[in-house]
């Protein structure tokens, strides 16, 4: 199945790295860290997404009804093309 992920620009490019390093794909690499996640979280162990926020009170006040298309378009204004 076919399917569209957003993957921040630095990851991606370690990912690539280690995609090269072990002589696999960048899918094989993807399916790879998917079938660990799942295995943990049917062994009892949920997957916990780590706390990465920044010291701040969420969205400025002008952005709190924005959509997701709005806030995606001005998270990567300037990156890419």
């Amino acid at each position: 199945m076919k399917t569209t992920v957003d993957i921040s620009d630095p990851l991606l490019r370690e990912a690539r790295k280690v995609a090269a390093r072990e002589g696999v794909t960048l899918r094989t690499l993807i399916e790879r860290g998917l079938h660990r996640v799942v295995a943990e979280t049917q062994q009892g162990k949920p997957f916990k997404l780590p706390r990465a926020s920044f010291k701040g009170k969420g969205l400025q006040p002008a952005l709190r009804d924005a959509d997701w298309e709005k806030l995606r378009d001005l998270a990567y204004e300037g990156r890419g093309t």
